[in-house]
């Protein structure tokens, strides 16, 4: 499941977006999906493990962007790994996004960058929700985008959705409070790193959780979508019985099934 190309946004190694073609037969330009891998911020979990669910969907008719970006490094001997890298994860994330349609005209010519969705698992859908949320950052953020993206929608998988809860609940040995540190500067970086906090956005929205999640547990997306439906965005929130974090991404999984048709409906 190599990817067709592989194309830099920048400098660095990890600043790369891998490009999957529509596989089969396809009448004209296909919606193009732009991928967010998981794995809590962490330095060892990379693209890779979201390329087959990458290769699922462009099988399923789409072209899809895998894309990577900086993430924590080792922290000292014996302190395990960071989660997340400040502000070097942020940057990534927005530099990708603006760079990616100019990226896609090139590298996948069969991709129409003006129905794009934007997808992540975990913490990937944390950043995929955060992503098409740069337009109601403040003004005088780096990452601010002056207008709405011109997404589709956004279809975030088990995301790290609720920052706050997600560290009252210490999701992934307190990759939240690592992400944001040091914790006296918790607050502010919440409130812009954290969908939750930037609600309403104006995008059409789905998250897909699984009820027997213990990584990522479905009361994190439940506390996202009570929040948009109290601004006046309810979101669409698919619970599914009997599913845990990592079938959303599993090719093999019938919830894999279940993503690829959400994300079919916002595309098309």
């Amino acid at each position: 499941m190599p990817p067709d190309a592989t194309a830099a946004y920048g400098c660095g190694s990890e600043q790369v977006i891998d490009f999957y073609a529509p596989r089969g037969a396809v009448d004209g330009p296909v919606p193009l999906v732009v991928a967010l891998h998981g794995g809590a911020w962490r330095a060892p979990y990379d693209r890779g493990h979201l390329s087959p669910f990458a290769d699922f969907l462009a099988r399923r008719g789409l072209a899809v962007a895998n894309v990577e970006y900086r993430r924590g490094a080792a922290a000292a001997p014996g302190g395990g790994l960071i989660a997340g890298r400040w502000p070097d994860t942020f940057d990534d994330v927005a530099a990708a996004l603006d760079a990616l349609p100019d990226l896609a005209r090139t590298a996948l010519p069969e991709a129409d960058v003006r129905r794009l969705v934007l997808t992540g698992h975990s913490a990937g859908g944390h950043l995929a929700l955060w992503g098409a949320a740069r337009h109601v950052l403040p003004k005088d953020s780096p990452w601010y985008a002056p207008t709405t993206p011109a997404l589709r929608g956004v279809v975030a998988l088990a995301p790290i959705a609720d920052l706050a809860l997600a560290d009252k609940l210490n999701v992934c040995a307190g990759a939240v409070c690592q992400l944001l540190s040091p914790r006296e500067e918790f607050p502010a970086r919440l409130r812009l790193a954290d969908p939750y906090s930037l609600l309403p956005t104006g995008i059409a929205t789905t998250l897909v959780h699984g009820r027997e999640d213990i990584v990522v547990p479905a009361a994190v997306s439940e506390s996202y979508a009570d929040a948009a439906a109290e601004a006046g965005e309810p979101v669409g929130l698919t619970l599914l019985d009997e599913v845990g974090h990592f079938p959303l991404i599993d090719p093999a999984a019938d919830a894999c099934a279940v993503v690829a048709e959400e994300i079919r409906q916002l595309a098309w």
